[in-house]
């Protein structure tokens, strides 16, 4: 172990001796580090060592200094001993990623390959490596020949990952875009392109779209052409590209509500021709894509009348309204046709959960559009119409608190339905400064009434510990 551990030393004096040559340290100071040098060397050479020893040497080599400050030997020295470090712990990826980053960090592009061959042969299992590797080579060392081929090796490993694909799909659009901008600079320097080679089908992204079929070929799923047409729609080229993929969605994934989510918003987006230049005209035209917007929906629900779709109808109509300052800008027919569907055919769903949901909706909606009013309106219509939830009264409770009102009149028509923590509330306001404590034997003797099953046992206990000062 000696040998080795003074050989390390001697090679180290020609770098140290060259750091005291040009002032970076002085001669106490390089007798200094020499020391500390062979006593970290000698920790690295004992039969038990830490990853920590490892770390501490590097960091004394001079990690933290300046790139002007560094000579090339010291910076070799220090990928050597990170080599040492994950030949002993392969498993550590922590300790690998550490190492890219120092390559990254001093650019040392050869060396970065290395890494991430020497890691990615160790840790194949893993779909975030092959992609890190991959975008390294495109943005570290601008090669989409290299990053393609770790793609394609990353597949056979991981044939059904979603998330190479996706990468994968992105870096074809990536080195396209790349081609086509280099081809326009070109151009505009009216410099002579005959000797390069400027691919019409790969400039409009058809490598793109061989990885979209392949991958659309072992992987199923509306949510994942969706996520492929996302990255397309980031490009200016791939109008062709994404017109395939809608049409490959709505030819396979009628069966699926986010097909209908998609095409039902992409009617916002829909242009009618010329640029509106008054406000009147663009709240028109706002009007008449919402109006289409929901007659798609419709179609989606004559055909999936499923809690998923109801679901996204729902949540357009809610985010639409939001945006709102004030919901009558809507245009009027659109608003109506919105709230009878949702009134008429939501609240009636066979679909328990999508029922209750609208309902909750419905009259949080119905306060911002109409004011107390209109929610106490709502209320009344629909609180003996099951299935409610408890989000549903809660909801109400709060709106009747929220009142400037001295009487609890409106508030106990609220309390007093299903959930036996409500009945609770109940009696907790009549024992409040503005209820009436004489109220809650009544309150008691109908919640024991009305509560059915397990509600019973949960209602008795809990007012038991109310009563007892524990609740």
């Amino acid at each position: 172990m000696a040998e080795i551990v003074q050989q390390r030393i001697e090679n180290r004096i020609p770098e140290l001796e060259q750091l005291e040559r040009v002032g970076l340290f002085s001669k106490k100071e390089v007798k200094s580090m020499l020391k500390r040098v062979t006593a970290l060397e000698y920790k690295l050479h004992r039969l038990i060592i830490t990853k920590v020893d490892f770390i501490a040497y590097i960091q004394r080599i001079g990690y933290q200094f300046k790139r002007e400050e560094i000579e090339f030997s010291i910076i070799s020295r220090i990928n050597s001993i990170f080599r040492r470090a994950t030949t002993k712990w392969k498993d550590d990826v922590q300790l690998w990623l550490s190492h890219i980053a120092f390559c990254k960090k001093w650019n040392t592009k050869v060396q970065l390959g290395k890494v991430f061959s020497s890691m990615l042969a160790i840790h194949p299992e893993k779909p975030a490596l092959w992609i890190m590797a991959a975008k390294s080579e495109l943005e570290d060392r601008n090669s989409s020949e290299s990053a393609r081929h770790l793609f394609l090796r990353a597949l056979r490993f991981h044939p059904e990952s979603k998330k190479v694909y996706q990468e994968y799909f992105r870096m074809e659009l990536l080195h396209a875009e790349k081609l086509r901008k280099q081809q326009k600079e070109l151009a505009q320097a009216e410099i002579d392109m005959g000797e390069y080679e400027f691919s019409p089908e790969i400039m409009s992204g058809k490598l793109a779209e061989v990885v979209y079929r392949d991958a659309t070929g072992k992987i199923q799923g509306a949510d994942f052409i969706l996520s492929l047409l996302t990255i397309a729609a980031i490009f200016d080229f791939t109008k062709e590209l994404q017109d395939t993929i809608i049409q490959d969605l709505q030819s396979k994934y009628t069966d699926d509500s986010l097909t209908w989510d998609f095409m039902a918003k992409r009617e916002l987006g829909a242009t009618v021709g010329e640029e509106l230049q008054s406000a009147k005209g663009r709240a028109s035209d706002i009007a008449r894509r919402e109006e289409r917007c929901c007659q798609v929906y419709e179609e989606g629900l004559n055909s999936l009348n499923t809690e998923a779709m109801w679901a996204c109808y729902v949540s357009f109509c809610l985010e639409r309204f939001k945006r709102k300052t004030n919901v009558q800008q809507l245009k009027e027919k659109v608003t109506f046709q919105i709230i009878t569907i949702i009134a008429d055919e939501g609240l009636l769903s066979v679909v328990p959960a999508v029922s209750m949901e609208i309902k909750e909706k419905y009259l949080d909606w119905s306060y911002r559009a109409g004011g107390y009013k209109k929610a106490r309106k709502t209320f009344t219509s629909l609180h003996e119409s099951r299935p409610f939830s408890k989000a549903f009264f809660t909801r109400m409770i709060q709106i009747e608190k929220d009142q400037v009102s001295e009487s609890n009149d409106s508030l106990r028509t609220v309390y007093g339905f299903f959930p036996p923590d409500l009945w609770l509330e109940y009696i907790r306001e009549e024992l409040g400064p503005s209820g009436h404590p004489e109220n809650c034997g009544k309150i008691h003797w109908r919640a024991m009434k009305l509560l059915e099953g397990e509600s019973v046992e949960r209602f008795t206990a809990q007012y038991t510990l109310l009563q007892t000062g524990h609740i």
